[in-house]
């Protein structure tokens, strides 16, 4: 899968550049500048479970989501969502993953009925996963097919971020920077994989406890520029 994440460097579009709907409507809700403190920030964790990990040819089988706001993930706002498959796809040896079947997806919606209730969770936000291009790969080949256009987002990576915290000076890491080996280093409890809603749940925790560690490092408060992808020079 090519990974699109510096595309989300560029230069932000204003909602005209959008058809009407939900994301012109995502365009006039942007979040706050780089220079906004963490603690001011709403961030949005997202996970997807899906039959495979191309866009082009694989599906999304089921999103889950909770904000982050305030320093504290906000339970009240999660969300769980199963996505049908559509016509003549089932989701073949990935059920032995994620364990979502075709008889228990056959009643759920389809996501094009699921994007607005996530791109309206979106607004004034950031998106948070760790290891965003899965996500923002899959949001965006899916905004493309319903409008026709990307979404204009603002992504954290929570395994990007756990590099540069575990990078020595040569920028190597020992040991994984999967999700549960980065919760591990930092002293979090674990969870079940494979899970849309938990691993979103632990991207979110995860990323408290590394802007403590990069409040801590840097000996100031933490904005979200210093979260953000690094421009290469």
């Amino acid at each position: 899968m090519r990974a699109r994440l510096p595309f989300l460097r560029r230069r932000r579009r204003g909602p005209g550049h959008y058809p009407p709907g939900p994301l012109r409507d995502l365009a006039a809700a942007p979040p706050p500048p780089g220079t906004t403190p963490v603690a001011q920030v709403g961030f949005v964790a997202l996970d997807l479970e899906t039959t495979g990990l191309d866009p082009r040819t694989d599906h999304v089988l089921a999103l889950g989501w909770v904000t982050v706001a305030g320093g504290e993930v906000l339970l009240a706002s999660a969300r769980d969502v199963r996505v049908r498959p559509p016509s003549g796809v089932d989701v073949g040896s990935s059920a032995t993953i994620h364990g979502l079947t075709d008889d228990a997806l056959a009643g759920a919606a389809a996501l094009s009925d699921v994007l607005p209730l996530l791109l309206g969770a979106l607004h004034g936000r950031v998106l948070l996963a760790h290891h965003a291009a899965v996500e923002v790969e899959f949001v965006g080949a899916a905004t493309e097919v319903a409008y026709g256009a990307r979404p204009p987002l603002t992504v954290v990576d929570t395994l990007a971020l756990e590099h540069r915290l575990r990078a020595d000076v040569n920028g190597e890491v020992q040991g994984s920077l999967r999700l549960d080996a980065a919760r591990r280093a930092h002293g979090l409890p674990r969870y079940s994989a494979h899970h849309a809603l938990t691993d979103a749940l632990a991207a979110a925790e995860l990323l408290l406890a590394q802007v403590a560690e990069l409040e801590e490092r840097l000996g100031r408060e933490v904005l979200l520029r210093d979260l953000l992808p690094r421009r290469s020079r």
